[in-house]
């Protein structure tokens, strides 16, 4: 027997209404309709247009009742820490600001002024982001607070828009820095602290809970009648961890896209010193496991300075840009990710040239060269972080899973393999919209577990796997980057 489901899949680049099809055991998954998502500007601020994002939800809609498929469900995964505001009328209060808004550093000290680092580590397990819901939050002004009478994460609000029910799910509640995943709640501590109004902050609910039918006149428009809404794992993150092809002993993912998340799936979270001076998350994953990671700037290296030679007048696409990379010299120059300057640089090849300069490195005279630093430096990090990791779990990780889009760049997949010296398995690259769709089959009864779900993933992916390969000179670039990173 054939089922068909819907997921809604938000990216911060582009949104996409995937249809999957799960029968004999194998998924297979359908764009059914692809909008842009791009920041825009409200006066000073970088905001989100969800008006535009929910009328490109509706054309999919559309779009996929013209298929006259059975569908069963939908539901609606994306990023972290944003979020909309409601007033009491249930009407949204704009602006929805973009995590990249200047704001967050207002936000961070006005946090700090009431409550200390910490005490907010201790209550929610998070690792310090500025971007994160907690500061956004404190960045807010009272006015609009006042106004206020719910919140939701980006994917609850998308749910909320399709069933009229709305509830936190709580794999995007523990982004956001306000989520205490001992407690499995909201934080009446740091809310308190905060001054925050506590009656916004609505019930949580478990990965695959059931949330009712698609409203009556989404339903009626897009003749899908028979639709029921479903929030998932409402975190983009926490979907795609469903969807990775692993079966036994100890492994780690790489969520890989705009950001790089890097973590392992544990039982419970890790709330020691250790863990917070490492800057490492607890983030909820589907049946309220725990994804001990890292955020990590990712491949928005490569996008924002693929985004500045087009302005400057020549354009180029991410093979392109891979094949000039793998041209170029190996570790002429390296960089430190994690540097706030690559957050939200006007010019990030610029910025990456400047911090090579600081470094006493030369700067990337090419865009081939830029590339290769950003790839390399990015491996470098994800050998660093697993390291990290493997010292707050005791563990020795045996292998990496690469998932996402970031999952196709084949010369980062190989850097990686030789940076960690450990094979690394990549696919799928639609994890996040599989994952979604794998909860809703759960959830319906389709797939009895998530081991199975997993096994179903193992079945249907095209995988390709990296074996890790000169050692030698990766050991040496490792010892070069820690050099790099120290002299900042």
């Amino acid at each position: 027997m054939s089922h068909h489901y819907l997921a809604c899949d938000l990216g911060a680049e582009s949104g996409r209404l995937m249809a999957g099809h799960l029968a004999e055991g194998r998924l297979t998954l359908e764009e059914i309709h692809r909008f842009p998502n791009a920041p825009i500007k409200v006066g000073e601020s970088l905001c989100w247009d969800i008006t535009k994002l929910f009328e490109e939800l509706g054309v999919g809609l559309g779009k996929a009742g013209a298929r006259k498929l059975p569908f069963t469900s939908i539901s609606t995964d994306s990023w972290g820490v944003d979020y909309l505001l409601y007033d009491h009328d249930g009407a949204i209060i704009s602006p929805t600001f973009h995590y990249r808004d200047a704001r967050c550093a207002k936000g961070v000290e006005r946090a700090y002024s009431k409550v200390d680092w910490n005490t907010i580590f201790a209550e929610t397990g998070i690792q310090f982001m500025p971007i994160n819901t907690l500061f956004q939050l404190a960045a807010e002004e009272p006015a609009r607070l006042a106004r206020a009478g719910l919140m939701l994460g980006i994917g609850d609000g998308f749910n909320y828009f399709l069933s009229g029910v709305a509830r936190a799910e709580e794999s995007l509640a523990s982004t956001s820095q306000l989520y205490n995943p001992t407690t499995k709640s909201w934080s009446g501590l740091l809310i308190e602290k905060l001054g925050l109004p506590p009656e916004i902050f609505p019930p949580i609910v478990p990965s695959g809970a059931r949330l009712g039918p698609l409203r009556p006149e989404l339903a009626d428009a897009a003749g899908l009648t028979q639709l029921e809404v479903i929030a998932t794992c409402s975190h983009d993150t926490g979907a795609a961890v469903v969807a990775v092809p692993a079966t036994s002993g100890n492994w780690a993912y790489l969520s890989s896209g705009t950001w790089s998340l890097m973590g392992v799936e544990l039982p419970a979270p890790i709330l020691n010193d250790a863990c917070r001076d490492l800057n490492f998350t607890n983030e909820i994953g589907y049946g309220g496991a725990v994804r001990l990671l890292k955020n990590i700037i990712g491949l928005w290296l490569v996008q924002e300075c693929r985004r500045i030679w087009a302005l400057e007048g020549t354009t180029y696409d991410y093979s392109t840009l891979t094949q000039l990379a793998a041209a170029a010299p190996p570790f002429a120059s390296l960089i430190d990710p994690t540097d706030p300057r690559f957050l939200a640089p006007e010019n990030m090849p610029l910025q990456i040239a400047d911090f090579c300069r600081e470094t006493s490195q030369p700067a990337p005279a090419t865009p081939g060269a830029t590339i290769r630093c950003a790839l390399e430096s990015l491996a470098l990090q994800y050998r660093r972080t697993l390291g990290q990791v493997e010292e707050l779990t005791r563990r020795s990780i045996e292998g990496l899973h690469i998932v996402g889009g970031g999952s196709q760049n084949t010369l980062l997949n190989q850097f990686t393999a030789n940076a960690i010296q450990r094979p690394v398995v990549a696919g799928p690259v639609e994890s996040t919209a599989a994952g979604n769709i794998l909860i809703q089959a759960i959830t319906l009864g389709h797939i009895d577990s998530l081991p199975a779900a997993r096994e179903v993933i193992r079945r249907s992916a095209e995988l390709q796997v990296y074996m890790p390969d000169n050692a030698s000179a990766w050991d040496h670039a490792m010892r070069q980057f820690w050099q790099v990173i120290s002299r900042e």
